[in-house]
């Protein structure tokens, strides 16, 4: 009987997450505004944000939403990596149907304990996320979106997420490429100890350089993926002080635009190269 209930559990989860979207507004629509407050007495607008000149990603959740629980340190780690909001992008968390508490709570299992800074998060029931969830049409959850600066939906379903390469392949989908910079507003290049990084030629037939500029005797890993997020290449590389060059053969891969991520222990950093 378990494993019957398991399974009926299971398709039924599926069938939600196979239809996680926003309902309401297509794909170049503009959104409506709303104001909400999030759980730590923070209010957010999001037109005043819009007309700051950030892109906007917003993840509809509730609390006991097992697929939320397991998404969120990701939606986390793009918050982190990008500024914690003072960047190109800003990243909220808009609940349905809990409390501020029960939200705080959200925030501390699986944000805070995955070692990332989470999200701002407006509760349902105190913050107005409910409203926010009912204007957009959200049947099922988690469903994150990515709006632009004129306010428009150009991502209704950002799906499936298993890591932060998801969330930016759909922004670089859209042509936006947003700087990577750590909570105080540094590029994380800094963090990485690597001065300068250039991909060329971009587009590409498939002979990419990869250009690094460090300013110590380092290493770093590239990996590139394609926009499902599956890594098609990788490389690790030994760097001296100074420039490096690093050549990559990509012919093999079918025309589209793929993520290049460089790492090394201290962080990373991410663009995109469209091969043709």
């Amino acid at each position: 009987m378990k494993r019957k209930i398991t399974l009926i559990t299971s398709f039924l989860m599926l069938i939600q997450l196979s239809f996680a979207q926003v309902s309401n507004y297509s794909v170049g629509q503009t959104v409506g505004d709303f104001t909400v407050t999030d759980v730590h007495g923070n209010t957010h607008n999001l037109s005043a944000i819009a007309a700051s000149g950030k892109w906007i990603i917003l993840d509809f959740f509730f609390v006991a939403c097992g697929p939320c629980q397991a998404t969120v340190p990701f939606f986390s780690e793009l918050h982190q990596k990008y500024g914690c909001n003072e960047g190109d992008i800003f990243c909220i968390s808009i609940d349905s149907g809990d409390s501020d508490a029960e939200v705080l709570s959200f925030e501390s299992t699986y944000s805070e304990s995955s070692g990332h800074s989470p999200a701002p998060a407006a509760s349902g029931t105190e913050g107005g996320g409910d409203a926010v969830v009912t204007d957009f049409g959200i049947g099922a959850y988690p469903t994150y979106c990515l709006i632009a600066p004129d306010m428009t939906l150009k991502n209704a379903d950002i799906w499936p997420v298993s890591s932060i390469v998801e969330f930016e392949s759909a922004m670089f989908q859209t042509g936006f490429s947003p700087t990577a910079m750590n909570c105080s507003g540094i590029s994380s290049l800094d963090k990485l100890s690597l001065a300068e990084i250039k991909l060329f030629p971009n587009p590409s037939n498939g002979n990419v350089t990869v250009s690094i500029n460090s300013i110590d005797a380092n290493y770093a890993t590239i990996e590139v993926s394609n926009l499902l997020g599956q890594v098609v290449y990788t490389t690790n590389n030994d760097l001296i002080l100074g420039n490096n060059d690093i050549q990559l053969d990509l012919a093999y891969l079918e025309a589209g635009q793929y993520v290049v991520r460089i790492s090394n222990e201290t962080g990373s950093s991410t663009s995109s190269v469209q091969i043709k």
